[in-house]
């Protein structure tokens, strides 16, 4: 039975509620999206058909069953999923617990409380819960601390625990987690295991936890976990160092961020977290190193991370190719995460950009239309177009098609938490009033104002923002301007719009209702240029609009042109269509002989033909018409 907290617990309905900052992100109840709207379109789809093809998915391969053996005492010599496929069901059930906070409804709420049940169910009774290991037939627990993601799993159920909790519960799936945390505490705690889990997320989970229920001890163990990392202490597998798990270097003397990206983010969020509670400004500065380090020469222009199939991982510095990128969504999850904290304890507006450009190129890339496919790598260039996926499991993680799910399935639930609890990273309050920081038609209900937001966004740049209630006195309404806007306007009442730069434009007054804010952003395409050192893109061009990256598809080219022979014309500016672009560009006709070596002393003479008009689609709807090939970065011609 669930017992609804108080107003001011339900108030903190967010996932990220740090105890010593000025700036809070709103709650996810305090932000309704329209359904028409970019975002507003995706929630929904989320909440009527992604939540429950997880679930079915989890179902059908056996995933969770393997709670109910374990509350049955059955022996399971074999197992179905991998070690970490609990963490899974963690993640649907946190995006369920966001998702009844929006719209509570009746069903999902029983589907939500049944599966609690189930889990609940296989609960050791001094708080221990895993499937895969621990029970008879199955390894004993902790016994491979570097992959069997033990403490990970747990920290994706605490979670889950904490988004129940701050979304109005204290109810069993709270109780659950609670008993869990309490017995990693006992076992990792100081005269415990000296030890850390092969991948981050207890941390992360245990700080939130501590912040939720008002648990010190959390917190105290989160910052055990980190500042045990980087010791070596993990064994080495093949093909998997030390830097693979981040247990290389300490945190604290690290440069960047390096590894397995996921690993990496979730890791560095966990870190931010324990120095904002404890005012640890060494380790702060630690995290805003590697962070500004890795978006200057690891990121890619999505706002992708992670350069490196083999281990999923950064690559050096520059080393950003982009037929080879990998770009896990799941990494793109881990970046907003990042960042996400960032900001809150700075007020920096370049963290809340990369977050914009993370969700329009990475987030929304990942799901199809319909909320039942997802990419799982995000690669800036397809050569070949991807085979249909079918109906089954897909055993890559790439392939240049979305799939229904996948043999790690790690991306449709962390997709689907982060859609349910994505009105929280639209806005933050703060002493001064509210920010507006990411554009969406819709109502946002924060800091003592009522704000309807009119906007067509990233299609339109016009962003209209109403005022339906405002606070007494005088209050600051702070929008965000992008740096990629450099000729924004903004236009206060009957006012004449005024100039504003990247960064904040504030509008400080006492407001009433009826005033009006108009903020008009460029969105005309532009071309953007690859650092030269990116040696994987020289001599080649982008072409973005707002927020978007926009691609070429073969799907747009003509009868018999390829993709490779096409060359853009930089000497003349690309123009809107549509949600996307048009582009001068011209093909290269040349004269290709295969042979032994692909190799040799002449280059090919090319001939060029007259210029195209060829049309740009945005990079989160490639591969939606069908398999095609693709590029982001496209070879320059005269």
């Amino acid at each position: 039975m669930a017992h609804p907290l108080s107003d001011a617990a339900a108030a903190c309905a967010a996932p990220v509620r740090p105890t010593r900052s000025a700036i809070q992100g709103v709650a996810v109840t305090d932000v309704q999206l329209d359904a028409d709207g970019f975002w507003g379109r995706r929630q929904a789809i989320n909440s009527a058909a992604t939540l429950e093809h997880c679930l079915q998915w989890m179902e059908r391969l056996g995933w969770l069953e393997n709670f109910d053996r374990v509350a049955r005492g059955e022996a399971a010599p074999s197992r179905p999923g991998w070690q970490f496929s609990d963490s899974e069901v963690y993640k649907l059930l946190e995006a369920m617990a966001w998702d009844l906070a929006r719209t509570p409804d009746a069903g999902l709420e029983a589907t939500f409380d049944a599966l609690v049940d189930r889990i609940g169910a296989a609960q050791d009774d001094d708080g221990y819960l895993n499937t895969a290991f621990g029970h008879p037939g199955r390894p004993p627990r902790w016994s491979d601390l570097a992959m069997g993601h033990e403490l990970y799993n747990a920290g994706h159920l605490i979670q889950a625990g904490v988004a129940r909790f701050r979304t109005g519960h204290d109810d069993r799936l709270v109780e659950i987690a609670r008993r869990a945390a309490d017995q990693i505490c006992e076992e990792f705690g100081e005269g415990g295991l000296d030890a850390v889990c092969g991948h981050p997320e207890i941390e992360v989970a245990l700080v939130e936890s501590g912040r939720a229920l008002g648990e010190r001890r959390y917190l105290e163990q989160a910052r055990l976990f980190i500042d045990r990392r980087g010791r070596g202490t993990l064994p080495v597998r093949p093909l998997l160092s030390a830097e693979y798990f981040q247990d290389d270097v300490p945190v604290r003397e690290a440069a960047v961020l390096r590894g397995h990206a996921v690993r990496a983010l979730y890791l560095t969020a966990g870190a931010l977290d324990v120095a904002v509670e404890t005012d640890d400004d060494e380790l702060f500065d630690a995290v805003t190193r590697q962070w500004e380090h890795t978006v200057a020469r690891r990121t890619y222009l999505t706002g992708g991370m992670g350069s490196r199939h083999q281990d999923e991982g950064f690559g050096d510095d520059w080393e950003l190719p982009a037929d080879r990128a990998y770009c896990e969504t799941c990494a793109g999850v881990g970046s907003i995460m990042l960042a996400w904290r960032l900001y809150l304890a700075t007020g920096e507006v370049r963290y809340a950009d990369l977050i914009e450009r993370t969700l329009f190129n990475v987030v929304a890339t990942s799901p199809s239309a319909d909320g039942t496919t997802f990419f799982y790598a995000n690669p800036l260039q397809q050569r070949e177009p991807g085979a249909p996926a079918g109906d089954g499991v897909n055993r890559r993680a790439e392939g240049g098609i979305r799939a229904p799910w996948f043999d790690v399935s790690c991306c449709p639930t962390n997709v689907a938490r982060t859609l349910a609890s994505l009105g929280s990273y639209v806005a933050s309050v703060d002493t001064e009033g509210l920010a507006l920081l990411q554009y969406a038609a819709g109502e946002v209900r924060a800091g003592g104002f009522v704000l309807r937001i009119d906007t067509a966004y990233p299609a339109e740049g016009i962003v209209r923002v109403h005022v339906v209630e405002a606070p007494d006195g005088v209050r600051r309404l702070r929008l965000r301007i992008p740096s990629w806007a450099p000729d924004a306007s903004l236009r206060v009442g009957d006012g004449d719009p005024m100039p504003v730069e990247p960064g904040w434009a504030d509008v400080t007054r006492r407001f009433a209702a009826g005033d009006r804010v108009v903020l008009e952003l460029p969105t005309s395409p532009r071309f953007t240029w690859p650092d030269p050192r990116i040696d994987g893109v020289r001599d080649t061009v982008a072409v973005e609009r707002g927020p978007l990256v926009l691609c070429l598809e073969s799907t747009d080219l003509p009868d018999g042109i390829s993709l490779d022979d096409v060359r853009a014309v930089t000497s003349s500016a690309p123009v809107a269509h549509g949600d996307g672009a048009r582009l001068t560009a011209t093909v290269d006709a040349r004269e290709t002989v295969d042979g032994a070596f692909p190799y040799g002393s002449r280059r090919p003479s090319a001939t060029r033909t007259a210029p195209l008009d060829l049309a740009l689609v945005p990079y989160h709807r490639w591969a939606e018409r069908g398999p095609a090939t693709m590029r982001v970065f496209l070879p320059v011609g005269e």
